[in-house]
């Protein structure tokens, strides 16, 4: 069985305000292990405005908390029009991993401009300089994943890296049949990155067949579809638009359910020596 070939849709925060009458108990989890923060919490109310920004309101759904996800962080931005920024990364040795989710950005690396649209990818390395900016009259929206870059000495620097989903091979991880496939932005391949960002996707049925049980750290944000999500002991239902937070050694497997693939854009940070001393 292989994945079909169906439109690709990139869920985001849906803002607003539930009304009045909606029942405030929610599925929302946050555990020693892991948090889940539901499509149905990313709300207007819970949105930061951001320095150097205008225009743009940003829900931040991961952040490093010590004893918990220390390597990351993990945005929803959204720019109104003509909104965006000249400088973006506060951090001179942040990496920024960025998915548009809809409308039309204008992303300039180091001088170079390129014209994004929903499932176009961008990487840009630590200390380049990088503008992004909405050049439609609608909102346009992106996710943005933050590391700070651990360099392991002298080599060629990386490059950006911009292409979209489309163009980016998918691969089927071993004997499953194509029914669970990776699309990795980043050479994996490559020592020289120290995290990836990736869409993994699932065709109904399929499933992680195992309880993966890892020092990398996960961002999951779910683009499309339904599973059952295996978060430590628990197992969870999440949909489009859900957030799951996994700290190191966390089990994690899911089995999709429905009728579209399951697809989810996926941080986990690799290639380094663990740090042998609390930082």
């Amino acid at each position: 069985m292989i994945l079909p070939e169906i439109a690709s849709t990139y869920a985001f925060p849906p803002g607003g305000l539930p009304p009045q009458d909606t029942d405030p108990a929610g599925s929302a989890i946050f555990t020693q292990a892991y948090a889940v923060l539901p499509a149905n919490t990313q709300r207007d109310i819970v949105t930061s405005l951001l320095p150097g920004w205008d225009g743009a309101r940003a829900w931040i759904l991961a952040r490093p908390l010590s004893g918990f996800a220390e390597t990351f962080a993990q945005l929803a931005v959204e720019l109104a029009p003509g909104g965006g920024s000249a400088t973006p990364e506060p951090d001179a040795n942040g990496q920024a991993a960025i998915l548009v989710a809809s409308g039309a950005l204008r992303l300039t690396i180091a001088g170079a401009r390129h014209d994004l649209k929903a499932g176009h990818f961008a990487y840009v390395p630590a200390g380049t300089a990088w503008e992004i900016c909405n050049t439609s009259d609608a909102p346009a929206c992106f996710h943005w994943v933050r590391k700070r870059f651990e360099p392991i000495g002298a080599g060629d620097p990386l490059a950006p890296v911009v292409l979209h989903e489309a163009d980016a091979p998918r691969n089927a991880m071993p004997g499953c049949e194509g029914v669970w496939e990776t699309q990795r932005f980043l050479d994996p391949a490559d020592i020289r990155y120290d995290f990836h960002v990736n869409i993994v996707s699932f065709a109904p049925g399929g499933r992680i067949p195992f309880a993966e049980t890892h020092v990398m750290e996960h961002g999951l944000y779910v683009l499309q579809g339904t599973a059952r999500y295996l978060l430590n002991t628990d197992w969870v239902e999440v949909g489009p638009g859900d957030f799951m937070w996994l700290r190191a050694f966390c089990p994690q497997a899911c089995i999709a359910t429905g009728t579209e693939p399951f697809r989810y854009l996926l941080y986990k940070d690799v290639n380094r020596h663990p740090a042998l001393s609390l930082r």
